[in-house]
């Protein structure tokens, strides 16, 4: 193998992560606070995609404004939800709340779905991209929608880390991330947190969607394999770590590119692309059942 072919790979590999990270990211920080398996992430990945489709082709919104439009929708999309079915779930009136958490965004994740279907129909949209045409990086040309798409998933995901390291807001969602009594003992307001951890993971996941959607299609199920690669990421890096799920997207991505190039039919090999993921899980997780960075649970 060339080392262009090497570097080619890599590089498609880089620019998948950036996609992975940005939901997966969305994931562990619901997690990470509310304790919550969301299953209608996937779904809020999906309405990201229209809502960039409409902002830009019914609104005619520049790309980028279009994008800024699909993150505002869903961050306030997910404070709703947040709201009206995960608050009452978690204010001592449930039983079991991670049960019924899980009930309610599986219901949520099957309305939304059949919503969008009824609403879009089952077409594939296309709307207009970021940026037109490739780019040359020396030998290689990348395709220009994908590499702009993912420059910006970079500075968002760079945004948010600082964020959540440098501002105070970030620092009670770390807070209650890692200890949650501690974090009321001290002033914070958990419920307020967890609104905002819902509404920043609902925002991560449809701007991730509405970044992929220029690069393939809006369609209603877009968001299934997406998200089944953002749980697998976010268990690799371990459950509601930060620096994991980063992690989890950048080793993902590059077995995935990689693993590509192992079948010589190109069919095939696109065809195993996303069982890699998988067979990495389960080999992590025999090793390493907490993931690469998380924590192991004591219990009494």
């Amino acid at each position: 193998m060339s080392m262009v072919a090497i570097l080619e790979q890599a590089l498609n590999g880089f620019i998948v992560s950036a996609f992975y990270a940005l939901a997966a990211l969305g994931l562990a920080i619901i997690f990470g606070v509310l304790r919550v398996v969301n299953f209608a992430h996937g779904e809020l990945y999906m309405l990201g995609g229209y809502a960039y489709f409409l902002a830009v082709s019914a609104l005619g919104m520049p790309p980028i404004f279009g994008i800024l439009f699909a993150t505002v929708a869903l961050a306030a999309m997910g404070a709703l939800v947040e709201w009206l079915l995960i608050r009452p779930v978690y204010d001592g009136r449930a039983d079991r709340p991670e049960e019924y958490s899980i009930m309610i965004t599986f219901a949520l994740s099957i309305l939304l779905l059949n919503l969008a279907n009824s609403l879009f129909g089952p077409w594939p949209r296309r709307p207009e991209p970021l940026f037109r045409g490739g780019v040359e990086l020396g030998e290689l040309i990348v395709s220009g929608d994908r590499l702009a798409a993912a420059g910006v998933a970079v500075v968002l995901i760079a945004l948010l880390l600082c964020g959540l390291r440098y501002t105070w807001a970030g620092r009670a969602v770390r807070a209650v991330s890692q200890n949650r009594e501690a974090a009321a003992i001290f002033g914070v307001s958990v419920t307020q947190v967890g609104m905002l951890a819902f509404a920043l993971g609902a925002a991560l996941a449809g701007t991730a969607g509405a970044l992929m959607g220029p690069v393939f299609n809006v369609v209603p199920a877009m968001g299934i394999i997406p998200v089944i690669k953002a749980y697998v990421i976010v268990v690799l890096g371990g459950l509601g770590s930060i620096p994991g799920a980063i992690i989890g997207a950048l080793i993902l991505g590059q077995v995935e590119s990689f693993g590509t190039i192992l079948i010589p039919d190109p069919s095939r090999a696109l065809a195993y692309k996303d069982a890699y993921g998988l067979v990495l899980l389960v080999a992590i997780l025999l090793l390493r059942p907490q993931g690469l960075l998380g924590t192991k649970e004591r219990r009494a």
